[in-house]
């Protein structure tokens, strides 16, 4: 069975590492980076296109699908709450972890199971989510994703996920405001579209 950077997958090994120089919210970044995560080498378009628009977030803050974490970076730079960053990829945790302690950030790195268990014990919401969501897992799936981790925001809360416009932007809005959420088409560039969201207003 062959590996994607959505299914679990084993700390890299150093040999496997490489270092990379990134520039984020307009502040450099010293990386690693390994095979069997997601752009593996490089920074994505679409999360390129999230982190250049994205306004400034507040805390607590999340990140969903953190990769080696790029949008993780992002948040912990301008956010003093703290930063979650979950990913079912244990080699993706991992990568997040070490580039975040390298540039001095403190960050709560988890797997969904850890990180779920802990926000319902705890009766922590998020003021802002962003993410990158794994659209080639599948319409059922991405929406169990969704369903998942959107009501973890706050009432005052706001996620902006970036999704391509031929990978089915327009209808995952549709599907999100069917769901109830104050959805909107935030940005659109390079053909992607930064969708926000926000919890359905209480009557």
């Amino acid at each position: 069975m062959s590996e994607h950077y959505f299914t679990p997958t084993k700390a890299a090994t150093s040999a496997e590492m490489t270092t990379k120089q990134v520039v984020i919210r307009k502040r450099s970044y010293q990386i690693q980076l390994a095979p069997k995560v997601f752009s593996a080498t490089k920074l994505d378009p679409a999360t390129a296109i999230l982190l250049e628009y994205a306004p400034a977030p507040k805390g607590p803050a999340l990140d969903i699908g953190c990769g080696w974490g790029p949008i993780t970076l992002g948040l912990a730079n301008e956010v003093d709450e703290p930063v979650w960053a979950v990913d079912v990829n244990e080699r993706a945790r991992d990568l997040t972890k070490r580039n975040a302690q390298a540039a001095g950030f403190e960050v709560e790195v988890a797997s969904p199971e850890e990180a779920q268990a802990k926000l319902d014990s705890t009766g922590l919401k998020f003021e802002t989510i962003w993410s990158n969501p794994p659209i080639r897992i599948g319409k059922e799936a991405l929406h169990e994703l969704l369903q998942t981790w959107l009501p973890y925001l706050s009432a005052t809360g706001i996620a902006y996920l970036v999704v391509g416009n031929n990978l089915g932007a327009g209808s995952l809005l549709k599907w999100l405001q069917s769901e109830g959420w104050q959805a909107e088409k935030f940005k659109s560039k390079k053909g992607y579209s930064i969708l926000a969201v926000r919890p359905a207003k209480a009557v």
